[in-house]
């Protein structure tokens, strides 16, 4: 899998139980754990191929009021590397870089406006089994959608970070521009925009086919 992608998608929950239900319901989403020790972590996956993970909610976040959340991971070559990078560009480390034992490495980052995300470099060079999705493909995130405090400033920091590159621009009147972006050398994967006066936070949206 190229550099700049999404490559896992991970949700954050008072209630695991509830969740694998729901999602089970809703998209089709088949739930395991992963067994890994000493976490109880769940992988969805559709048609035998992975989707997403869940795990409850860490104490720790838990403290900070954080509320239940989905977060994105982006494939980087090196994690460690990209963190000057992300940092000049005026993102935050949130978390720093450590090891998932057997899976690889990643770290909690936000971008300028305080969305976030994770960077994820997946051990011993082989590449995530999470396929690429198209626009309707059930049961997959097919698209990616950030409601930025400034969506110009926001593209302009994804394109440097990731070489992320804009693919059209729409204007949406009222709702402002809405730009189509690219990660890599296909189409559009996702879109940005500055987000609405009476959303109280910025965030990055994921859709499932």
């Amino acid at each position: 899998m190229s550099a700049g992608v999404f490559c896992w998608y991970e949700l954050m929950t008072t209630d695991l139980a509830a969740a694998r239900a729901f999602y089970g319901s809703v998209v089709g989403w088949e739930a395991a754990d992963s067994g890994m020790p000493g976490l109880d972590y769940t992988l969805f996956s559709v048609a035998g191929g992975p989707v997403a993970g869940a795990m409850t909610i860490p104490a720790e976040a838990a403290a900070q009021n954080i509320p239940p959340n989905w977060t994105g991971y982006v494939r980087v070559e090196d994690v460690d590397a990209h963190l000057p990078r992300l940092l000049a560009a005026g993102g935050a480390l949130l978390r720093p870089a450590e090891d998932i034992p057997g899976v690889g490495r990643f770290a909690v980052v936000a971008d300028p406006g305080g969305v976030v995300f994770c960077l994820f470099r997946e051990i011993d060079g082989a590449a995530p089994a999470l396929p690429a999705a198209g626009p309707c493909d059930p049961g997959r995130f097919s698209w990616h959608e950030l409601h930025a405090t400034d969506g110009e400033a926001a593209f302009g920091f994804y394109a440097v970070l990731f070489g992320w590159r804009e693919v059209e621009k729409l204007d949406m009147g009222p709702m402002g521009i809405y730009r189509l972006f690219a990660t890599g050398t296909e189409g559009a994967v996702g879109g940005m925009m500055t987000k609405s006066p009476d959303c109280p936070m910025p965030f990055w949206l994921y859709y499932v086919g």
